[in-house]
């Protein structure tokens, strides 16, 4: 297992200068998509955190990886054409340009399902 960073700084800092200039334009479109989020590390990676997780993101040996969880690959599926996918990640080629906008839907979509799954949890113990 590769070492924890202690920040995202940190990450940002073990890669190439294109490495780090596209993971810090990633870092800034979460945080104007999502800009009450809190930056976390988990997994070893950069993340994004409101009541739970939103997104990570990693850089990997031919790709950025964006890791949004199942379901948002499944909702953005139309416009994830063209991208690697998998059950809960998506792989962005370094050759390729950013889809800033495309990151920051899925970013927005996963606020919304975690605060839909925040008001479902906050029901369930009204109703116990």
């Amino acid at each position: 297992m590769n070492p924890k960073p202690s920040s995202i700084e940190e990450y940002i800092s073990w890669f190439s200068p294109e490495i780090q200039e596209k993971l810090q334009i990633i870092r800034e479109t979460l945080k104007k998509a999502v800009p009450e989020a809190t930056e976390v590390i988990s997994y070893h990676m950069p993340a994004i955190k409101t009541t739970e997780v939103l997104v990570y993101y990693a850089a990997m040996k031919n790709h950025l990886g964006y890791y949004p969880t199942n379901l948002p690959i499944i909702e953005f599926k139309k416009e994830l054409e063209g991208y690697q996918t998998s059950k809960g990640a998506i792989q962005i080629p370094y050759s390729q340009e950013l889809p800033l906008e495309l990151i920051s839907d899925i970013a927005i979509f996963r606020k919304e399902m975690a605060q839909q799954s925040a008001e479902m949890k906050k029901l369930k113990k009204k109703s116990k």
